[in-house]
């Protein structure tokens, strides 16, 4: 860990044009009070570096290691994680590219801030999830899916192939036999995602994968929160009724019903 004295210098170094380091970067190299050994959160079948980059992006997510925080070094993380350096190197290179990391030889790694992360992307959608704030993380979802949803549907009533309105159906269908939560959220989530397919928009299908995980949260949430799944199982079948019969307006509106529900629920949670 730099002492008092490098930490000093650590600030007065400023990045190259290209790369601009934060304002206020501060030097906190020693693992946040409160963490575990990060070794024992690899996880099993993953190699060694994605497993780290996900212990590390998790924690950086949550905020254990704020915007502008100076990471440690390989040496350390490779002390506290109990794997080599290559692993380490190879796990700060994933953070990187999805903009959570910025790093200079003499600087280190840093936490970039948080409207450069990529939220698109499975991983940090995941971490951003299971962070504290999950009420700005659950209005977010929301918010992205009234702009999406409501004309994916009603594109979906347009242009569906028989292939693909079967899909809709029989999620639909599992939603409502489903025994388990975690059996239903699935279902809830396909459904919505073989919508996004129907709708014909390209630029649609891979937008839907990258945030299926954040579906999965937001539905496991609402669906523990609603304890009338009789209402909420009807408001998806008049969607898919409305697909079915090729009735773009009444679509759209059935997905807007769908919706004000949905915001009604994580609204009474909040209260």
């Amino acid at each position: 860990m730099p002492d008092a004295r490098s930490r000093k210098r650590l600030t007065k170094v400023k990045a190259p044009a290209k790369v601009r380091a934060p304002a206020k970067v501060r030097a906190q190299a020693a693992r946040p009070s409160g963490t575990r050994r990060a070794d024992a959160a690899l996880i099993p079948g993953s190699s060694v570096h994605a497993s780290l980059a996900n212990e590390i992006g998790l924690r950086i997510v949550r905020g254990d290691y704020p915007p502008g925080t100076i990471l440690p070094n390989e040496a350390k993380w490779s002390e506290t994680f109990n794997v080599s350096r290559s692993a380490v190197r190879e796990a700060i290179k994933m953070l990187m590219a999805k903009s959570l990391l910025a790093s200079r030889p003499k600087i280190g790694s840093w936490v970039e801030p948080k409207e450069r992360w990529n939220l698109l992307d499975r991983d940090v959608l995941a971490w951003y999830a299971t962070s504290p704030d999950r009420e700005m993380f659950l209005r977010t979802v929301q918010e992205f899916r009234h702009i999406i949803e409501p004309e994916a549907s009603a594109f979906a009533a347009i242009r569906h192939s028989d292939e693909q309105m079967a899909e809709i159906s029989q999620a639909c269908r599992e939603m409502s036999e489903a025994a388990t939560l975690p059996e239903r959220t699935r279902a809830d989530t396909r459904f919505h995602l073989a919508i996004l397919r129907a709708s014909g928009n390209d630029l649609l299908v891979p937008l839907g994968v990258l945030i299926e995980s954040a579906l999965d949260h937001l539905f496991v949430f609402v669906t523990l929160q609603t304890s009338d799944q009789r209402r909420a199982q009807s408001l998806h079948e008049a969607i898919e009724k409305n697909i079915r019969l090729r009735r773009p307006a009444a679509a759209r509106s059935a997905v807007h019903r769908l919706l004000a529900n949905t915001d009604d629920v994580i609204g009474r949670s909040r209260r």
